[in-house]
């Protein structure tokens, strides 16, 4: 799609949209309120919506709210069914599971158990979840084949030092601290990322094009990606991540470039140094190794990477990075 100033004011209106859905999947988001957060009319927003972002707006908002609550399901797992379908907007549990069957083809509470039973090792027999073909979140017990030691370094200070053995030696320094909320100016992806050093490259050489001449940087500007998407439950070409720049709360924003807050909280930090092609298994150390030792579970705010270096200017073209997700207690 062209670049040009009208494509881009049409693509911050959407990216608008979108923010509003995911910050608000327990209203009703009807065609006419979101027609006017994007600044067109509800008979026009629905067609635009779907060439831009390459699907229905209600099918849209159907998938996040069910890929959202395959999320809750394995990160809550003694929040109710029920509760979940009502954070979600879900007038009721029945056509919550419903919803999640015809998309997932199992129930809410076998996708639990699947997780349940992944944790304890043990496989579910005589069930319909080992044949489903769809995009089951994979079983631990298959998805993290490595050796992780964490170690408790400092018990005051919420600190400890992450080993992964297999399939690559990886090494972390995670912190558990507050952060408060931290505004961004961003530009938006949707479809494959992963290994991709070039699009990332280009998003972000793009944003530094439009933040420099505005003064935007400092000593204390921080580069941000967010991902919006599980990539194990999400197709490649819907998953969705911002490419961003920490910035004063009150900056101007136009065309493709939007704004938005990184949620106030409590994260961990888990500090790596490593090459472009391990940032998945560093994820996967963190949560395949890290949160089952740390006393935290998985948190609902976004989850982010912070940039400390530029690879090319390291000996060994590593990358140092923060993975940060948000945490509360087990």
């Amino acid at each position: 799609m062209s670049n040009s100033p009208l494509v881009s004011e049409y693509k911050s209106r959407i990216n608008r949209v979108i923010d509003y859905i995911e910050g608000n999947l327990d209203s009703d988001l009807t065609l006419r309120k979101l027609s006017e957060i994007a600044n067109f009319s509800p008979y026009h927003f629905h067609r635009i919506f779907s060439s831009i972002i390459g699907e229905p707006l209600n099918k849209f908002i159907s998938r996040i709210r069910i890929e959202k609550a395959a999320t809750l399901l394995h990160e809550n797992i003694n929040k109710p069914i029920t509760d979940i379908a009502f954070e979600l907007g879900y007038s009721s549990s029945a056509s919550f599971s419903r919803s999640f069957k015809d998309y997932f083809e199992i129930t809410p509470s076998e996708w639990r158990e699947r997780k349940l039973s992944s944790n304890s090792k043990n496989r579910i027999s005589n069930s319909n979840i080992q044949q489903t073909k769809s995009k089951l979140w994979k079983d631990y017990g298959e998805n993290f084949k490595y050796f992780c030691t964490v170690k408790l370094t400092d018990s005051q200070q919420n600190k400890w030092v992450l080993e992964m053995e297999k399939p690559t030696k990886l090494t972390a320094n995670v912190e558990v601290k507050e952060m408060p909320a931290t505004t961004v100016a961003y530009i938006r992806h949707i479809g494959p990322y992963a290994g991709d050093e070039t699009l990332f490259g280009r998003l972000f050489g793009a944003l530094s094009r439009w933040a420099g001449p505005r003064n935007l940087f400092s000593e204390d500007t921080q580069f941000i990606t967010i991902y919006h998407d599980n990539p194990d439950l999400t197709d490649q070409d819907k998953l969705r991540i911002s490419v961003c720049i920490t910035v004063p709360a009150d900056t101007k924003v136009e065309g493709e470039i939007g704004k938005m807050e990184i949620p106030a909280g409590k994260y961990g930090f888990a500090k790596f140094e490593i090459m472009a092609d391990q940032y998945a298994q560093a994820w996967q150390a963190v949560y395949g190794g890290w949160f089952p030792e740390s006393g935290y579970q998985p948190d609902d705010r976004p989850c982010f990477e912070i940039y400390h270096n530029d690879p090319s200017q390291h000996p060994e073209h590593k990358h140092i990075v923060s993975i940060c997700v948000p945490v509360k207690p087990l």
